[in-house]
């Protein structure tokens, strides 16, 4: 349905933002982040990524997709925990408190699927000191959430940790670790129940904490959007599992599976593979479906031929002076 107006944006989308005026850039896989005074702008561009490397080719009006989702969450949420947002005076922007990061991220998996199901099928039986019951199968339902969190390495990819750790190197004390791990689970259980509204299942996410300067903790950076989460269709999940049948999902897994069939695994010597026109708007135009299925709106993009231009006015109101 949005197809014609997706091609129409391939050459106007969000690549990447470099305001030189407003102070010290951080560029991410994902977002553009500028830190002036006790306010954090987070740019939502129209990068993609998978296996932990940036495409060339951008998707255009993800950077809505994402940056609205998690406003929408952020809202649906904020009487569970308390966030970091400010405002979100454009499609792509979203202002927030500018907070100290806590350098865990709080993985939680009501599903053995993805790394935990690796894990599993190999014989593993616990992940990051959470026990994992035997006679499960892929995509399985856990007796409850459990916590994996993971910390970053100093080179290459984020790391399993398991509580006892998190306190033992003196990354969180336990009181602290004890509140993030309820604010966790607690997230979980809220977006649990707004998926299951639109008929989804919230199958994993992760969350990112940040330290404001009174030592309260408030949720950052994004939550339950397809590049942080992964869903499963409801309607379909126990035929599916019955039949040991691959899930019909809403995230970005399909990308990686693309990307796979292109012989591209993130591997050392590995070539990483130009995204054609076609599968940008197939690309974009499933971002658009987990939007509107999840919220229930439809998806009503801003077209502005300079993004970036656009999203620097809006910071303005909001800078220092």
């Amino acid at each position: 349905m949005h197809d014609d107006l997706i091609r129409r944006q391939l050459n106007a989308t969000l690549p990447e933002t470099r305001f030189a005026d407003v102070g010290t850039r951080y560029r991410g896989k994902v977002r553009d982040t500028y830190a002036v005074g006790d306010r954090i702008f987070l740019v939502t561009t129209d990068r993609i990524s998978a296996f932990d490397h940036i495409l060339r080719q951008t998707i255009p009006f993800k950077g809505q997709v994402l940056n609205r989702l998690a406003a929408y969450f952020f809202d649906r949420t904020s009487d569970v925990v308390p966030n970091h947002v400010v405002a979100v005076p454009d499609a792509n922007l979203t202002v927030g408190m500018n907070c100290n990061p806590v350098p865990v991220e709080f993985v939680v998996r009501g599903y053995l699927a993805g790394h935990a199901w690796r894990t599993y099928r190999d014989g593993g039986r616990e992940l990051c000191g959470e026990a994992l019951p035997e006679g499960l199968r892929e995509n399985s339902r856990l007796p409850a959430p459990i916590l994996t969190p993971a910390t970053k390495a100093e080179e290459g990819h984020d790391e399993d940790i398991s509580a006892v750790n998190i306190v033992a190197r003196g990354i969180l004390g336990q009181s602290d670790f004890d509140l993030l791990r309820d604010y966790a689970l607690a997230l979980f259980d809220r977006g649990t129940q707004v998926a299951a509204e639109r008929g989804l299942i919230l199958v994993d996410t992760k969350y990112e904490f940040g330290r404001k300067p009174d030592d309260s903790f408030v949720v950052i950076d994004e939550i339950h959007t397809p590049d942080s989460s992964r869903y499963f269709h409801a309607d379909t999940y126990a035929d599916l599992l019955a039949r040991d049948e691959p899930q019909r999902q809403l995230s970005k897994e399909f990308v990686r599976e693309w990307l796979m069939d292109q012989g591209f695994r993130g591997l050392e010597g590995q070539v990483l593979p130009d995204l054609d026109d076609d599968f940008r708007v197939e690309v974009s135009a499933r971002y658009i479906e987990l939007f509107e299925r999840i919220t229930g709106e439809a998806f009503a993009p801003d077209t502005h031929p300079d993004p970036a231009a656009r999203v620097r006015d809006a910071m303005a109101a909001y800078l220092p002076g």
